[in-house]
């Protein structure tokens, strides 16, 4: 497959267990090869009686998962429940009392024990919610956070007005991991094409299943290759959440985090801009220029940290440009934000 031709979304069947993927791809840790296991100090492996019902076992899971540090036990507990019965998590509140079968004691046994040893819920449940939509993911791809719907949300905020213009603008999605992003701005800007580019074969795998779920086929096409070398034509607009944690600091993250999200996606350098450095570098070159249109915009995802030293590498970069630093809604660095 040559770098410039698109890889198209197919419908793909979603793993039945993610930790069946192993490590035959860079920057993904080796998947567990056996059930997850109890704590080295406890005697026995978590297993519920085998006449729980939905309460009970709700109860009893959210009370393990408690002893385990889980940041959100009763939620995390819900969202298992009610993937295994196929429900909402309002549908459990409501029917309490529903008695559970041998096969659905097992699944939500299995889930929790996963849970248990720190295994992200969106990785257990096969999606996590992004800007209205529940985006597939497994350990291919990092999972999409909160403050990364601020990208979708300004970027909307430029595309639209264009559209009622009757203009088409075109969107690069550097790094697009599952493609939340570029999912999320096709069916926010109906008529908008997006170009969404990894280096990651099991990424684009990942994000050809959002496409397909979503139906954006026609909007959203797929390029393996790095930073914006793939893409096509030029761009009004570049968005990216590329690596930017520093090398040192991958240890301290939370053990859901560093033991099962892949490293090629949070793994930023020794300073935590190094990837964002060469991409900003990039822009500058007779190559990165004829990839953006006149006055084209370019959204980074930053660290909270980082504002100050980010605006500093693109104005080195780009001295020509307009670099500025807009914050979350807890006040934060996050976008470094370049007008070109």
């Amino acid at each position: 497959m040559s770098a410039t031709q698109p890889k198209m979304a197919s419908p793909a069947q979603p793993a039945s267990d993610q930790q069946g993927y192993t490590a035959g791809e860079r920057g993904i840790r080796p998947a567990a090869t056996g059930p997850c296991e109890e704590p080295k100090a406890s005697p026995f492996v978590w297993s519920l009686d085998r006449s729980s019902d939905v309460g009970r076992a709700l109860l009893a899971a959210t009370r393990r998962l408690k002893e385990t540090d889980a940041e959100t036990p009763q939620l995390d507990s819900a969202i298992l429940m009610a993937s295994v019965l196929g429900v909402s998590r309002n549908w459990l509140y409501a029917y309490p009392s529903r008695q559970l079968t041998g096969d659905e004691i097992e699944r939500f046994e299995g889930l929790v024990r996963r849970r248990m040893c720190h295994e992200p819920v969106a990785y257990l449940v096969g999606y996590r919610p992004f800007f209205g939509l529940d985006i597939t993911v497994d350990r291919r791809v990092l999972i999409p956070r909160p403050e990364t719907e601020l990208i979708v949300e300004r970027v909307l905020a430029f595309v639209k007005p264009m559209l009622e213009e009757g203009q088409a603008p075109r969107i690069a999605d550097v790094g697009t991991g599952s493609g939340a992003i570029a999912v999320a701005l096709a069916v926010g800007a109906p008529g908008a094409m997006v170009y969404a580019t990894d280096i990651s074969e099991g990424a684009l795998d990942v994000a050809a299943q959002n496409i397909w779920r979503y139906g954006v086929g026609e909007q959203v096409q797929l390029f393996p290759g790095g930073l914006l070398d793939p893409v096509p034509k030029p761009v009004d607009f570049v968005v990216a959440n590329l690596p930017y944690v520093p090398t040192q600091e991958l240890a301290e993250l939370p053990r859901q985090v560093r033991d099962f999200e892949p490293v090629l996606a949070l793994d930023g350098g020794a300073d935590g801009l190094q990837v964002i450095g060469a991409f900003l570098l990039s822009l500058a070159t007779a190559q990165g220029k004829a990839r953006l249109r006149p006055g084209a915009r370019v959204f980074l995802e930053i660290g909270a940290d980082e504002g100050d030293r980010a605006r500093d590498l693109a104005q080195i970069a780009l001295p020509a440009a307009q670099v500025e630093v807009w914050l979350d809604y807890a006040g934060l660095d996050r976008l470094l934000v370049i007008t070109t």
